[in-house]
């Protein structure tokens, strides 16, 4: 297999950028970080060429780019570790990973991680509908998560990566996990990972 040339774009306190980030650490993938943190900066230019839609991350591999932070999990899986489990091969073992990158996508995003937002970059937002789709989402997963040890297999999946970092910064959005042990539990258990790398911590206060 050719050495990889990556180069990933993004914002070292966006959960989208870290997810692409710590898979890539997880596999053991050397690359470089470039943080696109002012639309001014020469780097911004350099992302809307890659990206039209101007979203972070980005990934670059030699000639190819791939935009989208579950689009970049599927395809680190797929190119450089196809074997491994990350992304099972069978239909369903597929199936079940796929329903939690739309998890991520969907009920994570604007519940969680749109909490964090809020407080995190000043986004605006309905508070109350935003922490009530946090609820919902992460009582779900702490009931599917009482029996088992990840989200979409007996190991460690791409459904895991794309909604760890959101939900374990969920605090930092005032958004607790003290109710949802068997989310802690999980969380622990993707952190104990070799290769794990955490996502910075804001400064912002959080919820216990």
């Amino acid at each position: 297999m050719t050495e990889p040339n990556l180069t990933l774009y993004g914002l070292p306190l966006s959960g989208h950028s870290h997810r692409a980030a710590l898979f890539l650490s997880l596999l053991g993938l050397p690359y470089r970080f470039v943080t696109v943190a002012d639309r001014d900066q020469p780097e911004a230019a350099e992302l809307r060429r890659l990206n039209p839609l101007g979203q972070i991350p980005v990934l670059v591999d030699g000639p190819v780019v791939i935009a989208d932070s579950n689009a970049i999990l599927v395809y680190l899986a797929a190119r450089y570790a196809p074997e491994s489990g990350w992304m099972p091969n069978d239909p369903l073992g597929a199936a079940q990973v796929q329903r939690w990158l739309s998890v991520a996508a969907g009920e994570v995003r604007y519940g969680p991680a749109l909490a964090r937002l809020m407080v995190v970059f000043g986004a605006q937002a309905d508070r109350a509908a935003v922490h009530a789709t946090a609820a919902r989402i992460l009582t779900f997963m702490n009931d599917h998560l009482a029996g088992r040890p990840y989200l979409a297999a007996d190991r460690a999946t791409l459904a895991d990566i794309a909604c760890y970092s959101y939900v374990a910064h969920a605090p930092e959005g005032g958004v607790s996990l003290a109710p949802y042990p068997a989310v802690r539990a999980w969380l622990a258990r993707v952190e104990a990972l070799p290769g794990f790398v955490p996502m910075p911590a804001s400064p912002i206060p959080q919820s216990e």
